[in-house]
This record gives structure tokens, sequence and C-alpha cells, in this order.
């Protein structure tokens, strides 16, 4: 059973932060420890930490939602989540890894760039991935992309890392074309991605692939990714779809990206 964390955020006062700065502390004994929620490398070192601040307290439910959003994606082309050989890009600590699982998917290799994620996968959920690689998909050396593509994915799955840094537009574009030709990707955004208001090059892309020539969106849905520290919902949304091609070298120009 893994331990409970003693776990403050910080007073009403000093919460008036955008989503990737908000932080908490963890209390031990006589210490309090300040960590950013997207501090993942020292979060994850933490068993349980992340389940019990994102999870619990925060009731963040993105991972099945996505995992469900996909399985209709897939249903609308009269096929089964077992037959799919998925890519989970920025896997963490394999939440979602295990949500797939559950599905009887029949390959699932995980992503991250960071080693402390692969560390807590092998340490909380061991065996969920058939592979589990530490790789910068911005600086991929051509022997990375021949080793994840003898898995010969087809599908894609990116979970609440997209639009934050976390993981840079070219990275996701990166991946989107390991998938073959005819296969699916399901991800999330925050909501305010798709409005035209948010000139983000992250923003740009989704917009653009989702009127490609790229991509089928078969399923959009709105829906509460997870609270905030001050209780109030935070709305995402869940697209699925299929892969209709690999993005072409004049689209990444055309939208004027930035390098990383």
């Amino acid at each position: 059973m893994l331990k409970r964390h003693h776990i403050q955020f910080p007073p009403a006062d000093v919460r008036e932060l955008c989503q990737d700065e908000v932080y908490f502390y963890l209390m031990d004994g006589g210490s309090r420890e300040k960590i950013r929620l997207h501090d993942y490398d020292r979060i994850f070192d933490v068993p349980g930490l992340y389940e019990q601040v994102v999870y619990e307290r925060l009731k963040c439910q993105s991972p099945a939602t996505v995992v469900d959003v996909l399985r209709y994606a897939v249903s609308q082309c009269h096929q089964e989540l077992n037959e799919l050989r998925v890519l989970d890009l920025g896997a963490g600590n394999g939440m979602v890894g295990e949500e797939l699982k559950k599905q009887g998917i029949s390959r699932l290799v995980g992503v991250d760039i960071i080693p402390e994620a692969q560390a807590a996968t092998e340490r909380d959920r061991p065996g969920v991935y058939d592979a589990y690689y530490v790789m910068d998909f911005c600086n991929m050396s051509e022997d990375d992309r021949d080793e994840l593509r003898t898995w010969s994915v087809n599908c894609l799955v990116c979970v609440a890392a997209l639009g934050f840094g976390d993981i840079p537009t070219r990275a996701f574009l990166e991946a989107f074309n390991l998938v073959g030709k005819d296969g699916f990707v399901a991800f999330n955004i925050k909501e305010t991605f798709l409005d035209r208001s948010d000139d983000s090059g992250f923003s740009q892309l989704v917009r653009e692939l989702i009127f490609s020539e790229y991509l089928d969106l078969y399923h959009l849905q709105r829906y509460r990714h997870r609270y905030s520290i001050e209780g109030e919902p935070l709305y995402y949304f869940a697209l699925g779809g299929r892969k209709l091609g690999d993005v072409s070298p004049e689209f990444v120009e055309s939208l004027d990206l930035p390098d990383s």
C-alpha cells in the first residue's frame, strides 16, 4: 500500500497563477517542500504523490476520457481496441497506459523525455508497457526512429501534456508521423487552444490539423479535465480521429512554429 502524503495547497490570496505555474507543498515532518504541479521529475520520485495530488485531490479524469474517445473513434471503423499498437507520448508514470491496458491493447509503447517517468512506471506499474523509452522527440536520431518503427504503431495517444511546453509542437508532429496511414489518434487539449484568439504554436497546429488532409476527426468532446486548486473546473477537449497521411514539411513551415 502506498504511503499517504501530507499535501498543502497555497493560501487563496496567492493562487492567481497560470495553470502551468500552480504549486503545492509536500509536508514531511517539520519540513515543507514547494513543488510545481508540472515538476514531474520531482513528483514522480515520490511514490503515489502524483496520483494523490492530481487524481484524488484535483479529480483528474482525462486518461479514462481520452481512452473512451479513442474507443468511439475505433468503433466508427468497425475495429476493436485490441487490434491497436499504441504509442503513448508523454507516458509519465503509466496512468494512461494502465487505462489502455484494461482495454486489451495489442501492443503498448511508452515514451517520455525524463528518466524519472520511466523509473516511476517500472516501480509502480511494472508490465503495463511492452517497452518504455526515454527520448527527446525534438532531437531524435534516425536510430531512434528506426527503433520505434519496429513496433509498427497504428495509434498515437497523448494525454494532458500538450500546449504547456511539456510536449512541443514539433515533438507531437514527429510522433504523429510514426503512426501508420489509417492509424488512430487520440489526445486532449485545454479548451482555449481551439479559440482563434490563441495564436500559440500548438493552438495553430491543432486547428489546422483538424481541417487538414492529414486527420479525419471522428469525435470532439468537451469535458472537465480536473479541478483547479481553487476548486474551479478546468475544461478540456478530447479529440479522436484517423490519420490520413504523414504531415508534410510544407505544412509545418506554413504554421511558423517555434524551434522547440
